[in-house]
């Protein structure tokens, strides 16, 4: 935590957002072959929801690789997606669509990319011309997201520019005059699993507590010689399925063969929010490579 606080020359800080927004797409209605194919993140046991402005057809609904997924749920004009776990980081399976009505446009298609954590929540599709309530909060979200993205971006640049070491965390509030950080060491291979599918091992692991924040720190063999691996982003998720707010990821160097490393992930969190196990994912560049560990704790 005094590492981070003291934001070194060598980190590489990426903040990040496992769940994102409503999403609007307006189809053309005179489409060609040169026109792309929206692609739309999904990501496993997380809810992709569709929704239309005409009803669906559905004798003419075609999602590929169904098998792969835990639930489809389809309405009169709407779709309901959750993957399992069986759907690859990377992998992109092709959903179509048509409606019922036969006006153009007939139909739609969609090109669902699988994220390890990254998930677009509810998917507004307009085939007519959209009302002025709908550009409206459109309009509206984007402003939050702004705000948010300008408060986000003023926290990281006071931290940079703050104090480092004990007295950085003590003037940002990390930590307070009576309540430090409490660490935990985490019995990686018991009390932490590590999933088969990883593409780096997990040596050890440390929990890490403050009043208002959490971290974890890992150290990782990467098995494949010939690609040293960095982390893109991260995500720390509860037993429930609520995801903690990552503030930080921190990797010195990439991680190669011949040269192990520590990563570590820091999340917002209060007290009662980072309760019982957590599952950690991380990957590399296009969500691809990566590593999950279950069971994780904090002191």
């Amino acid at each position: 935590m005094v590492m981070l606080a003291s934001g070194a020359a060598t980190a590489q800080t990426h903040p990040m957002a496992s769940g994102l927004g409503v999403r609007h797409i307006e189809l053309p209605t005179d489409s060609t072959e040169a026109t792309p194919t929206p692609e739309v993140q999904i990501s496993p046991r997380r809810s992709t929801t569709f929704e239309f402005d005409s009803a669906l057809d559905p004798a003419k609904v075609v999602l590929e690789g169904e098998k792969r997924f835990s639930l489809v749920d389809l309405g009169r004009s709407t779709l309901r997606l959750v993957p399992s776990e069986q759907i690859l980081p990377g992998e992109r399976l092709r959903l179509t669509v048509r409606f019922q009505d036969g006006s153009v446009p007939l139909g739609a298609a969609f090109v669902l990319v699988a994220h390890p954590a990254r998930t677009e929540r509810v998917i507004e599709v307009w085939r007519q011309p959209r009302t002025a309530e709908s550009y409206q909060q459109e309009a509206k979200e984007a402003r939050a997201e702004t705000q948010q993205c300008q408060e986000e971006n003023a926290r990281l640049r006071a931290e940079q520019k703050g104090l480092g070491g004990i007295a950085g965390l003590l003037a940002n509030g990390v930590i307070k005059e009576e309540k430090g950080v409490a660490a935990k060491p985490l019995r990686v291979n018991e009390e932490v699993r590590q999933h088969p599918g990883n593409a780096l091992w997990a040596q050890r692991a440390w929990s890490y507590r403050a009043p208002t924040r959490v971290a974890i720190a890992v150290e990782l063999e990467n098995p494949d010689a010939a690609n040293p691996w960095t982390a893109e982003g991260a995500s720390l998720v509860s037993r429930a399925g609520a995801p903690l707010k990552i503030l930080t990821l921190w990797q010195k160097a990439p991680i190669t063969r011949d040269e192990p490393g520590r990563v570590v992930v820091e999340a917002d969190a209060t007290p009662n929010a980072a309760q019982g196990p957590f599952t950690l994912k991380l990957w590399g560049p296009g969500g691809l490579r990566t590593l999950t560990l279950s069971g994780v704790s904090f002191p």
